[in-house]
């Protein structure tokens, strides 16, 4: 059993501020931001990433890149539509469905058909989180120092004792020899 994870696309870069700045420069340079971004995040996991724009061509079109999916829907049909079709044709095929947005509708047509939603946020999180592989050994430097009580990053030397306080000059004794 697979997972699929359906991405609406127009409603990610319109919904978080990184990708809303990339689109006043140029709307392709936002979707090209979006789809790489994606395929860094799960270029090693086993799952379909599929990103869906509006489209207005006479169909839809299909295309691939980094192993991302992106589809932009035909003329007279909406990326929620889109979006809506593929999630059946997913869990007929027995697949699991994660899907990304904010708009109510196609949250609420994907919830009926059996998958899961998720919001912008979650996905902005997961992009722009650390590598698992990193996550893993930060985690595990932080356990190792709480167990030992040490920090790796503190030598210790670096604790010197402060310098004494120097208040008023105190006179000098003079020794008599």
């Amino acid at each position: 059993m697979g997972l699929e994870i359906l991405v609406d696309g127009y409603n990610i870069i319109r919904n978080n501020e990184m990708f809303r700045f990339m689109e006043v420069q140029s709307m392709a340079e936002a979707r090209i931001l979006l789809i790489k971004q994606l395929h860094n995040r799960y270029r090693h996991q086993a799952c379909r990433v599929t990103v869906v724009f509006d489209g207005d061509g006479a169909r839809e079109q299909i295309r691939h890149e980094d192993h991302i999916r992106i589809i932009f829907s035909q003329h007279g049909e909406t990326a929620d539509q889109v979006i809506a079709r593929l999630v059946t044709e997913a869990r007929a095929a027995g697949h699991q469905v994660e899907m990304y947005s904010n708009d109510t509708e196609v949250r609420q047509s994907v919830t009926e058909k059996g998958g899961q939603v998720r919001s912008v946020n979650q996905l902005v999180q997961k992009l722009t989180a650390a590598p698992d592989d990193v996550a893993y050994r930060v985690a595990y430097r932080q356990k190792m120092r709480r167990m030992y009580g040490m920090d790796p990053w503190v030598k210790p030397d670096d604790d010197a004792d402060p310098p004494p306080l120097r208040g008023k000059k105190q006179k000098r004794r003079k020794s008599r020899r």
